[in-house]
């Protein structure tokens, strides 16, 4: 039924002029190598939204669409249909009349799942059309183990069979083939796979595994703040680190010094890469675990969540053929998700793109990686000089740490390759100053830098809990908000998060970024050969180019009702 339900899909995206036979011959084409659904893909490359997909099979097959992200499910209707299944066909029980068993559908036209829930539940079925995302997350929200089921597989490893373990300051004996053996039984592999998936469907990014002086601590990060999860018992701290250990590829037997490992696992059809750190602390072996997710990094620049003026001013210098881009902010600010969704898009065959990186994140097919060791002597500085001897077009240096990177990065950029990377300043003028810091000759600074840009990451409101709030003028005015201008863009309200389970509690859910952008013309390059202070910079950017500062992205996010204003205040500085 899955060919059915493309060519269908094909004929009324086609029919409807929702998208170009060209854009339909290149998603056919991305389909072939990566093998995923080409709805997926069409949405991935921006030629269509889930709503354009869901409201046009409702309108060409007469069958009634639904908003399952709003919708509140009748949670005794989840008994009905098995977790295995509803996640097998993507469907989702909404509602129940007589003998007529509502169900929303990724796929209204897959007979075999209408037969087998029909044959299942004994009811009727009528189907009903809704986006693959709101089906999933419907699914995780109503199905699924909670994480307290953790507590009760603890209790199923008997008090005899944990390792008890006597330390003092001078040493640890630890038996390593019992806790090996530990770390392979059911309930503490059930733990940890419970852990994993847990965070998953809570959309974390990281996981911290904290040892304790009596317990073993799990938080999630999610959408840039922790949150505690759960806590284990101590007993069972080594075996649940030496498990993580095994998957990671690292030595268990090693415990003193910090390890970094990493391992994939898959979660509904999705490949999940983990970056692993293990840092020995007091209380023993403190594990984080860094989520990455390949199929981010298919949406492009245009799905980050920059403004159009900003994003304009990046594709701009993309376009160049060879020069120096930089992207700063502080760690966790979405600078390698950028410049991986930059590499991404520009990954074609004509292209020798070449990164070095420590560590890499992401392992993207077609793109030669390096990792940097300078443990043994393979700094940024000298990768980059073997680098430059493969022919490159397109070089992504993780990170510009000091003078003779930033030289070479330079030099290559003014002799016909295109060098992305990124530095930790403040804001976008920044980088200017610290590169000549660094002690790179001002005129190279100009010759060669086309763009430097600064981004954060800011939290949306949740769409689920989003509601009305009144700030008192005093307060909007404190912060910059000038209500004449807000109340000429006609915007009369604005909003929080009031908080709700979907968002567990918080009032926010997802993250978008921001960008500062600064072009370097002839006049902002005349400014950097007089070493001209970064302050200045940035104003005449500001007055002549019309930059939008941190400060103003994101304000403008708030009076459009994307996020709040203690959001704005939190990530940015007053410029």
């Amino acid at each position: 039924m899955q060919d059915a339900f493309k060519d269908k899909l094909i004929d009324i995206l086609i029919s409807g002029k929702l998208i170009t036979q060209k854009q339909l011959t290149d998603a056919l084409e991305i389909q072939k190598n990566i093998g995923c659904s080409l709805g997926k893909i069409l949405i991935w490359q921006g030629y269509v939204s889930q709503k354009d997909i869901v409201v046009a099979m409702s309108q060409q097959l007469n069958i009634p669409p639904i908003n399952l992200s709003k919708y509140q499910v009748d949670k005794t209707l989840v008994n009905l249909i098995p977790e295995k299944m509803v996640k097998q066909y993507l469907v989702m029980p909404v509602s129940k009349i007589g003998n007529v068993l509502t169900v929303a559908m990724a796929d209204p036209l897959d007979i075999f799942a209408i037969d087998d829930i029909k044959t299942l539940t004994s009811y009727q079925i009528q189907p009903i059309i809704a986006a693959e995302n709101d089906i999933k997350e419907a699914i995780n929200n109503y199905y699924g183990s909670p994480i307290e089921d953790i507590s009760l597989m603890m209790e199923q490893v008997e008090s005899s069979d944990v390792l008890e373990i006597e330390s003092d300051e001078e040493k640890e004996e630890i038996n390593v083939s019992e806790v090996a053996e530990e770390s392979n039984k059911a309930p503490i592999v059930k733990v940890v796979n419970l852990i994993l998936n847990e965070a998953m469907k809570k959309r974390s990014s990281d996981i911290h595994i904290e040892p304790r002086e009596k317990s073993l601590l799990v938080r999630y990060r999610i959408d840039g703040s922790l949150e505690d999860a759960l806590t284990l018992p101590k007993k069972n701290q080594n075996a649940i680190i030496a498990r993580l250990k095994i998957m990671s590829g690292l030595d268990i037997t090693e415990t003193r010094t910090p390890q970094d490992g990493r391992f994939k696992i898959s979660f509904e059809g999705k490949e999940i890469d983990f970056r692993v750190s293990v840092l020995p602390t007091t209380f023993g072996g403190k594990i984080v675990l860094r989520a990455l997710d390949k199929s981010s990094l298919s949406i492009g620049l245009d799905k980050l969540g920059f403004l159009p003026k900003p994003l304009s001013t990046f594709k701009a210098a993309l376009a160049r053929p060879y020069g120096l881009i930089l992207v700063t902010g502080p760690t966790g600010s979405g600078k390698s998700t950028t410049l991986y969704s930059i590499i991404t898009q520009l990954n074609t065959p004509d292209r020798n793109i070449i990164t070095l990186e420590d560590p890499v994140e992401y392992e993207v097919e077609g793109i030669t990686q390096i990792q940097a060791r300078p443990d043994i002597g393979l700094t940024f500085a000298s990768g980059l000089k073997s680098v430059l001897r493969q022919s490159p077009d397109i070089v992504m240096v993780g990170e510009i740490r000091d003078f003779e990177t930033a030289d070479i990065s330079i030099k290559a950029s003014l002799t016909g390759q295109l060098i992305l990377s990124t530095l930790h300043t403040n804001d976008a003028a920044g980088a200017i100053t610290r590169l000549i810091d660094m002690g790179v000759e001002p005129f190279l600074v100009a010759s060669s830098l086309v763009l430097s840009s600064a981004q954060r990451l800011m939290r949306n409101i949740c769409s689920f809990c989003k509601k009305e709030i009144d700030i008192p003028k005093i307060v909007l005015e404190k912060a910059g908000v000038n209500l004449d201008q807000v109340r000429d863009k006609g915007v009369k309200h604005f909003y929080h998060g009031a908080g709700c389970p979907r968002c567990n509690k918080t009032g926010y859910r997802g993250r978008f970024g921001i960008l500062e952008a600064l072009f370097i013309d002839d006049n902002v390059r005349e400014m950097i050969m007089k070493k001209s202070p970064s302050d200045d910079i940035k104003n005449y950017a500001i007055k002549e180019q019309d930059m939008l500062t941190l400060r103003d992205n994101a304000m403008e996010n708030f009076i459009t009702g994307v996020t709040t204003l203690e959001e704005v205040l939190k990530v940015t500085s007053e410029d």
